[in-house]
């Protein structure tokens, strides 16, 4: 008996020895690159790079600059970075056939007293009132967060879709010198241009801080990036996280990063930065409202679910 209890012990070991030993796992590499544009929305991850908050973490975070944010969705379709600043609209169109990228942490988002978007009306073009939008042509960049945001506002203040008129004008900056001239009786403008219209004198008539829960902005990784380096992204934004609380103790001091940037026009010397929001995610009911609307303009056909859309477990605790 003694006899085989040793020799199947002896099996046992011999076998033990022949397993393949399992690979130890492949550590994360510690770099993120993230798609830049020059607006408002970023200025917590230029903060985060001067103050060294990505180095404290052991990490690296590589900026990779676009003109625009279809050069951006490019890159990101490309594979060449890994996050990047964008919004729901773009988030469901991304991810309406499979799920490509996550929703990882609000950027910006707009309140009661700070507007994100706002719809304007040409100086001279008679319009106070949401209701005298009633039938104008509003320029809008379309199949985009503009074109939603322009349409819930207007809902909101009263006005049937039918009533609501708009014309596609992609770029901002055309979008802004056709109401300055009047070529346009109306526009819907992101800050900070917005306030720069404002100066220009465009009346801005609906602003979004009247219903700030349709507003915001949102930071974005690929389905790649959150499966290859969770721990990196989480890393990131600790750092980010302390960017935010020191833009949100003192926004004045940020003007020279601001100008580094060309993140605020020249011509607004003293622009009051808005509170950042402290870590957090776009609801259920914010997505819902997005593909609601987006399904009634024939741009998807069917809900994406929020499990897909957004991961809030990498937010810091």
């Amino acid at each position: 008996m003694f006899k085989t209890l040793a020799l199947a012990l002896a099996v046992v070991m011999l076998l033990s020895a022949c397993a393949p030993v399992a690979a130890p796992a492949k550590p994360e590499e510690p770099t993120l690159r993230i798609g830049t544009l020059p607006i408002l929305d970023l200025l917590p991850l230029f903060v985060a790079e001067k103050q060294g908050y990505f180095k404290e973490q052991g990490i690296t975070v590589m900026f990779v600059p676009a003109q625009s944010a279809a050069e951006r969705d490019q890159l990101m379709q490309a594979g060449q970075i890994d996050g990047m600043n964008n919004d729901m609209v773009s988030t469901v169109l991304y991810n309406k056939d499979s799920v490509k990228i996550k929703v990882v942490r609000t950027a910006i988002q707009a309140t009661s007293t700070w507007s994100q978007y706002s719809i304007f009306a040409a100086k001279d073009s008679g319009i106070k009132s949401a209701a005298d939008l009633k039938g104008v042509e509003i320029g809008i960049s379309q199949a985009t967060v503009i074109e939603y945001i322009t349409y819930r506002l207007l809902a909101d203040a009263g006005l049937a879709a039918s009533d609501i008129k708009t014309i596609n004008v992609i770029k901002i900056a055309d979008r802004m010198q056709l109401l300055g001239s009047g070529q346009l009786k109306a526009a819907t403008l992101p800050e900070p241009l917005a306030t720069l219209a404002e100066q220009q004198g465009a009346l801005r008539v609906v602003p979004d801080a009247q219903n700030p829960d349709h507003s915001n902005s949102v930071i974005s990784f690929s389905a790649q990036a959150v499966k290859d380096k969770p721990q990196t992204i989480r890393k990131f934004l600790a750092a980010y996280e302390k960017a935010i609380a020191d833009v949100n103790a003192d926004p004045t001091q940020w003007q020279p990063l601001l100008n580094e940037n060309k993140i605020i026009p020249p011509a607004l010397t003293d622009y009051k930065l808005p509170l950042y929001p402290k870590a957090s995610v776009p609801t259920q009911d914010q997505f819902a409202d997005v593909q609601k609307w987006m399904k009634d303009k024939g741009m998807i056909s069917a809900d994406v679910p929020y499990a897909n859309l957004v991961d809030a477990s990498f937010l810091p605790k």
